[in-house]
């Protein structure tokens, strides 16, 4: 699928703070967990592999191991750090207590107006003994940067590895979400949206059944792909937007001003991967 091209609508600025933030990478789609399924059968869920590559990872630029005694205070996290590992105090800290490790991701970030950064755990990759907190930052006017804090679901000890992602950023336009209006229909008021279900649900019995039997027609086709063609099950008819893959462009480097300053008010990180200059001027 072609990506559309950048333009100054669809700008996310990245900033570093530091001389050598954590890496920032497109979402990937694997997962270890999925992998472990017999031939690789949760792949199969679109849904699942849509969420892990609509955003971008922040990435641990070195090992280290959290330890938490159960106690409130700050202290009572403890941080042991893989031999090597550069500033490890300005990426990672005990900062709000109550069992919660707080990461510095190193970066500012500037979205259009009207769009957020809702920052959490990378999707579907859980994490024993701890839980990452979740936050929506209107970073359409914020000029400072934001933490990611994760919290301990138990005393014990948990390891972040080095290149594991610690944060999962993907815009989202915020202001939006107040128009919507939930509205409770029925079946009966939408018949074409009824017979298009009653058409799913009767093929998705028979092919379960199918399967259920050994039937080797259905174990051949092994699971229907309804969803994932984007096709409708009373004919094959398919949706126009439906999306099964997402490519999202990687950081590259901001251009420099003849001044031999980063250009950073001017910068798009989308329109740098592609090659053009982006759609306004710096200040």
């Amino acid at each position: 699928m072609t990506q559309p091209a950048a333009s100054a609508e669809f700008r996310l600025e990245c900033v570093p703070l530091t001389p050598e933030p954590p890496e920032l990478k497109p979402g990937r789609p694997e997962r270890v967990w999925m992998d472990a399924f017999a031939a690789r059968h949760a792949y199969r869920c679109l849904p699942l592999t849509m969420a892990n590559t609509t955003g971008w990872e922040v990435l641990c630029p070195f090992g280290f191991e959290a330890e938490w005694s159960g106690g409130m205070n700050v202290e009572d996290i403890r941080l042991t750090f893989d031999e090597g590992a550069l500033y490890p105090d300005h990426v990672v800290a005990s900062h709000f207590s109550h069992g919660v490790l707080t990461f510095h991701l190193g970066w500012m970030f500037r979205t259009p107006p009207g769009w957020a950064l809702r920052a959490s755990g990378t999707p579907n990759r859980p994490k024993d003994g701890i839980a990452a907190l979740e936050g929506l930052i209107e970073t359409d006017w914020l000029p400072y940067p934001f933490t990611m804090n994760w919290q301990f679901t138990r005393p014990g000890k948990v390891r972040f590895e080095r290149g594991e992602p610690f944060c999962f950023i993907s815009p989202v336009p915020h202001r939006q979400i107040e128009a919507f209006q939930p509205v409770r229909l029925t079946l009966d008021q939408d018949p074409a949206l009824a017979g298009e279900y009653e058409a799913w649900k009767e093929k998705r019995t028979d092919f379960n059944q199918r399967m259920a039997g050994g039937d080797p027609a259905a174990l051949r086709e092994a699971w229907q792909r309804f969803y994932f063609r984007g096709q409708y099950p009373d004919s094959d008819r398919k949706a126009e937007a439906h999306v099964n893959k997402r490519r999202l462009a990687g950081l590259t480097e901001a251009p420099v001003t003849p001044q031999g300053k980063v250009d950073f008010r001017s910068w798009s990180s989308l329109a740098a991967a592609r090659n053009r200059p982006s759609d306004s001027t710096a200040d």
